[in-house]
């Protein structure tokens, strides 16, 4: 699951919107896993137009109590998707973690993923996710044990951060990385205390891809086809994770196949990008739910969604306050009812200290 992919195995999504020529060598693209976000009903709206190459499960939430969650498993056990599946685990009791890998190794996944970077507060304060960068020792101990317990064909990844409240913890971060033979390391190029505001640190990146003996996914602010080639020569990486870019651009991944293959990109029209927010209510709103529910959820997606519809802010801060489907589509169709092409990158829209894209999903 770690090569590089060609065209002939990411292939078309059948509308003439995706891959390059046949044998064209690219970077291997992940899903990134988003907490209440990147469900399985995602995954198979995701696979329509074009898809990733390998998918994240949100995580597992790993403690002594706890058991693996059914809505994530189905996920797995029912991956729409034809492509592998690497399930992502929270935690920090090394007992818990082994079980919950060797569990995990019962269902049809790639790889078992330990999570070192979710920022969230209230994970982080646990001394899970990002939290553990602040705790290395740990983090070694873990590694160790989840080695031995992860076994072939199964894979064991990573996916971390640069440091906790700074880089400093990286150069000894990524000999405990390659002494526990890890399959791969994903690096989002922020600290923890960074959330998603400052800039992405490619440089570090590539300083851990020049390190460690296994492949490296980039991950942080890839939104377009030219920016992944960008980052994916420039850091020089084995492939991409991107998260909050599809979500805002499902033709993403397509895109950066026909950019790498050297066709010409295609961007979807305001009606297409219309009809895309319409299947996503579809998807992930289930029929017979409350209908002030179903709009909030839906809210969680057009926080990305809207940042590149329009430069003003407007449509985000309208639609953050549709109380109501019919007044959701009809912002919705105001302003994309048209055939002008979007590129669907996001337009510098100020931001307030609290506002909720500081903090978006793990």
């Amino acid at each position: 699951m770690f090569r590089s992919p060609t065209a002939a195995a990411t292939g078309d999504n059948g509308s003439g919107t995706g891959g390059a020529p046949a044998g064209a060598p690219g970077p291997l693209l992940a899903l990134a896993p988003m907490q209440d976000v990147t469900d399985l009903a995602f995954w198979r709206l995701m696979a329509g137009y074009g898809g990733a190459d390998v998918y994240y499960t949100e995580y597992f939430r790993v403690h002594a109590d706890s058991r693996l969650e059914k809505w994530i498993l189905r996920s797995i056990d029912e991956n729409p998707t034809g492509r592998p599946v690497v399930a992502q685990m929270i935690g920090n009791d090394v007992p818990s973690l082994v079980r919950s890998a060797r569990e995990l190794q019962r269902h049809p996944i790639a790889a078992v993923d330990l999570n070192l970077g979710c920022p969230a507060p209230v994970v982080y304060r646990k001394c899970a996710g990002g939290g553990l960068l602040r705790d290395l020792p740990r983090v070694d101990r873990i590694l160790g044990a989840l080695r031995e317990a992860v076994v072939a064909p199964v894979r064991f990844t990573v996916k971390t951060r640069i440091g906790f409240d700074s880089e400093e913890p990286l150069d000894r971060l990524l000999p405990i990385l390659a002494r526990h033979g890890v399959d791969l390391v994903t690096v989002h190029g922020r600290t923890v205390a960074g959330m998603y505001r400052t800039p992405v640190r490619y440089d570090l990146i590539a300083r851990a891809a020049a390190a460690l003996p296994c492949p490296v996914l980039a991950n942080g602010n890839i939104d377009s086809a030219a920016a992944a080639e960008t980052v994916w020569r420039g850091a020089g990486v084995h492939g991409l994770m991107i998260g909050r870019g599809a979500i805002r651009n499902p033709w993403l991944f397509a895109q950066i196949r026909q950019h790498l293959g050297g066709t010409a990109v295609r961007y979807p029209g305001g009606h297409e990008v219309l009809a895309y927010i319409e299947a996503l209510y579809e998807a992930v709103c289930p029929p017979g739910g409350r209908e002030a529910q179903q709009v909030q959820k839906m809210k969680k997606y057009l926080n990305f969604i809207g940042l590149g519809v329009e430069p003003t802010g407007a449509f985000l801060h309208a639609i953050r306050r549709a109380d109501s489907r019919a007044e959701f589509f009809r912002l919705c169709r105001a302003y994309l009812s048209h055939d002008d092409p979007m590129p669907l990158t996001p337009f510098p829209v100020p931001l307030g200290p609290g506002d909720v894209l500081a903090e978006a999903p793990c």
